[in-house]
């Protein structure tokens, strides 16, 4: 009789055994599905921002090619520079600022240039003209390099006055070949430089290595310029 309630004990005791391996092996199968393999759910994550970066560096480099091929046509781009000329002697005096609004209209129409960028560009010229009026810059001839560092020497587009490549229509062609790289991009602003892309194989080696810094910013929905380097307050 001893005997029997000692086996019952045992079975007991080996049934409650049983039935908490049991219970805690269901409770190791009952994890999150998120936590069962992360690494899969970081893979998506990685490829949709770099599908969104993709898309965004796609859309400025067409935009800053958008705007070399623009730059390149004379008779749509402002004149820049507009000075107060003494027909005279043909000696430049000063700026006729009352002329910013009609330029910054132009620039405005092409859908390129942020408010930012025209109205640094307005800070450039003034600057201009309160240097000129207080004498830093003296009168010069319209046949002169401008004493000052914007919009002189080189073209401010592309702070360049000729390209590396060797056709009728050169700069159309390298307007459309210039490669966008990132220096800092989130879905409303970038920092950017572009470079001469599909070089010749004998070009120089200055060409290879020349870069133009510009920002970019987005405005319902559209990428637009807010800084280019030719049009460096700094320098003016």
């Amino acid at each position: 009789m001893n005997m029997l309630k000692k086996n019952k004990h045992t079975i007991k005791a080996f049934a409650l055994a049983i039935l908490i391996i049991s219970l805690l092996g269901c409770k190791g199968n009952n994890r999150p599905k998120t936590t069962e393999n992360p690494a899969s759910a970081t893979i998506k994550v990685s490829a949709n921002q770099t599908t969104d970066t993709t898309k965004h560096k796609q859309e400025i480099q067409k935009l800053i090619r958008n705007v070399l091929v623009w730059a390149e046509d004379g008779k749509r781009v402002p004149d820049l520079l507009p000075f107060v000329i003494n027909r005279q002697d043909s000696i430049v005096t000063g700026f006729d600022l009352s002329k910013l609004q009609g330029i910054d209209d132009s620039l405005k129409n092409t859908g390129f240039f942020s408010n930012e960028f025209i109205n640094n560009y307005n800070q450039i010229i003034q600057t201009l003209a309160r240097k000129m009026e207080n004498k830093e810059i003296k009168p010069f001839s319209t046949g002169e390099i401008p004493p000052f560092g914007f919009h002189t020497d080189a073209d401010p587009w592309c702070d360049c006055q000729d390209v590396p490549y060797d056709d009728e229509n050169a700069f159309s062609i390298a307007a459309n070949l210039v490669d966008v790289h990132i220096i800092e991009l989130n879905k409303e602003r970038g920092k950017m430089y572009w470079t001469w892309g599909s070089l010749p194989k004998n070009v120089s080696p200055d060409w290879r290595s020349f870069t133009y810094k510009f920002n970019v910013i987005k405005k319902d929905g559209k990428w637009k310029i807010s800084y280019l380097e030719g049009f460096d307050v700094k320098k003016s």
